[in-house]
């Protein structure tokens, strides 16, 4: 234990001391790493998993900006690429696993020194493997890209995404952080300063690539999938080449899983209610409201305006757009 904090020391010192770094919400810093700020907890495994992750084509990436619909997101991968093998509605993994348990975040996975046994582990695992990852786009590794494994990504808009990062990060973070109001946050969240952000790089790096790669990548807002979840999970499975058939469709496979799926049900199981997840997050903040416009309750005219603009400055002209009611 000691030969592996001293490592991350070290590690630290050589690598981060040269990078900008701001006050994080929910980590103490963040560091301006490839053009996205890196949450100083998240370090070390990012530059692990960028370095030494060898992508298998039949893998799934699961990516997208944090609290935009990951939790629910991995859920649905998991349950439409696992059908085979699981029912979904007798002893299915998602009813004692969370579903970041079963589809975990590769810089989770290769936060820590031991890489040779992690890399085993990841070279035994059942097919097709399924991760996770906030990582942007241009900083994955180059396996990811160059490989055949797909990414399946979810994006939210961002008026909600700043409500849900600011009430999670009140919540986990450590009692020796500040509290930052939300005006403070705003700023910050308009500046790009906010882990793996700034968010408008993030999603139009994936953005981007969905339609310069179609079969690569497949771009998903949390909104749309709300609205119509039976045609995306039929999309989701289509673009991972695991069509639905029609017997399926007939005998309620979809209908099963995505009331596996739902936020109801996930929130209400016992393994998400206690225990902890990840980095030492518990797993009962995952599941807050999961709606759609809930922001209009913590907006200020003054923060709708700062935010409106932000957005309209850093989507403009790329073609990807969110509907915005107050």
């Amino acid at each position: 234990m000691a030969s592996s904090s001293e490592g991350l020391q070290a590690y630290e010192e050589e690598k981060l001391l040269s990078l900008p770094k701001e006050r994080g919400w929910g980590s103490r810093h963040l560091y301006l790493h490839q053009h996205f700020w890196c949450p100083s907890t998240h370090f070390q495994g990012v530059i692990n998993f960028q370095n030494h992750f060898q992508a298998k084509d039949s893998d799934v990436i699961v990516a997208s900006f944090p609290k935009s619909g990951t939790t629910w997101l991995k859920a649905l991968t998991f349950s439409i690429l696992n059908r085979h093998r699981f029912s979904s509605s007798h002893n299915h993994p998602l009813l004692t696993s969370n579903p970041h348990e079963l589809v975990p975040f590769l810089d989770f996975l290769f936060h820590g020194d031991n890489i040779h046994d992690k890399l085993s582990h990841l070279s035994n695992m059942t097919e097709p493997r399924v991760f996770g990852t906030h990582v942007p786009f241009p900083s994955l590794p180059k396996s990811i890209k160059e490989s055949s494994c797909k990414i399946v990504y979810i994006c939210r808009n961002p008026f909600d995404t700043f409500v849900s990062s600011w009430t999670f990060f009140n919540k986990i973070k450590s009692d020796s952080l500040n509290d930052v109001t939300i005006e403070e946050a705003l700023e910050n969240y308009c500046k790009g300063i906010i882990g793996f952000g700034p968010t408008w790089e993030h999603m139009l790096g994936y953005w981007k690539e969905s339609i310069a790669k179609p079969n690569k990548v497949l771009f998903l807002k949390y909104e749309e999938l709300k609205e119509n979840v039976s045609f995306y999970v039929k999309r989701v499975a289509e673009f991972l080449d695991c069509p639905f058939t029609k017997e399926e469709e007939s005998n309620g496979v979809i209908e099963n899983i995505i009331k596996l799926c739902s936020f109801e049900k996930m929130k209400n199981l016992e393994v998400n209610k206690c225990g902890i997840v990840g980095r030492n997050i518990e797993k009962k903040y995952l599941f807050r409201k999961g709606e759609i416009g809930d922001w209009v309750n913590y907006f200020s005219p003054a923060m709708i305006e700062k935010l409106s603009k932000t957005m309209e400055e850093k989507l403009s002209g790329s073609g990807l757009s969110f509907k915005t009611c107050s």
